[in-house]
């Protein structure tokens, strides 16, 4: 027998659900993307807006006390401001996941809905390198609009994936970028997923990070909950933090309190697990859908996925591609 809650076999407890609306995107970034053209799910195959809805009632009635809203990006769904809406009658916190290309559209919707925490994805501060990253060139619009967020009073986290020898050298400059500015830079270690062309040597560490960080500023470590996935810091007298996401070489699975539910409607108890568990078809067959729910949660591993050892691991062929995932 399952417990009627969002425990796993381990203990941990889930109160944290991030869905993603769409594997669609406007940016084409090396880490999230094959390379290869990516056939994108098509409409009728997406979970709908009502099913959205639906299937995040069941999740809050279990537990979940927070949704943030991912993808691909979420925001180039046409009907993402009505998803909004649902959600946000439900009482869960409502949070997203967004490149920030179209983040000055939905200002309004973001306040209407009682989004305050806004999570910005961006690799580089320099425009040629953007281009080459996202293979796309929004970088001034996105500029624009994590300042049109901090005017208004969002928390805006800017998560920077370092790759080594691609952009490893720009993170001093997001460090200082938080002296003026009220932002929580967030650098992720370089994660494998199918067809992003991981291996163990393009990993920057956190450790790296901060050595490199020590060497051109004095920083102090702040208090993390036992929930976080990021070890955060702050430069004394800045306005903003940094933080490092040490998938790689310092897991943090002990407190994960996070699932995911893909645009498809598949639930994954991990990001790189190799199992997901169809919600959206049962749903669509008015199955009570709480007992698969509670059987993938209670199917978690200890630890990534319990699948892999980064440092023998090449690329994790088994799992979708982070933008099929939801990020």
């Amino acid at each position: 027998m399952h417990p009627i809650s969002l425990t796993d076999s381990f203990g941990r407890s889930h109160t944290y659900l991030r869905i993603s609306l769409t594997d669609a995107c406007n940016l084409r970034c090396l880490y999230c993307m094959p390379e290869e053209d990516t056939l994108v799910t098509p409409h009728a195959k997406l979970m709908q807006p009502a099913e959205i809805e639906g299937i995040a009632s069941d999740f809050i009635k279990l537990g979940i006390r927070k949704i943030r809203l991912t993808g691909g990006e979420p925001l180039v769904r046409k009907d993402a401001g009505e998803i909004m809406k649902r959600l946000s009658a439900l009482g869960a916190e409502l949070s997203i996941s967004t490149n920030a290309v179209l983040a000055h559209e939905y200002l309004e919707r973001f306040k209407e809905t009682g989004i305050q925490k806004v999570n910005v994805s961006l690799d580089t501060l320099d425009p040629e390198q953007f281009k080459a990253i996202t293979r796309r060139g929004d970088f001034e619009r996105i500029l624009k609009n994590i300042y049109l967020l901090l005017e208004h009073n969002f928390e805006v986290k800017v998560n920077m994936v370092v790759m080594k020898g691609i952009n490893e050298q720009a993170v001093c400059q997001f460090v200082a970028w938080t002296q003026k500015y009220r932002l929580d830079v967030r650098f992720i270690e370089f994660m494998p997923f199918s067809g992003n062309a991981w291996n163990r040597d393009k990993v920057y560490s956190s450790a790296d990070m901060l050595d490199q960080i020590g060497r051109q500023f004095e920083y102090k470590k702040l208090e993390d909950g036992v929930h976080d996935t990021a070890k955060k810091y702050k430069v004394e007298g800045y306005a903003g933090t940094f933080a490092f996401i040490s998938t790689i070489t310092e897991p943090f699975c002990g407190g994960c309190n996070r699932l995911r539910l893909t645009a498809d409607g598949k639930l994954k108890n991990c990001l790189f697990s190799a199992g997901e568990t169809d919600l959206l078809g049962p749903w669509r067959a008015g199955e009570d859908i709480i007992p698969l729910i509670l059987s993938t949660v209670w199917g978690k591993k200890k630890e990534r996925g319990g699948r892999f050892d980064p440092d023998s691991y090449r690329e994790n062929s088994e799992n979708r591609s982070m933008i099929r995932i939801g990020g």
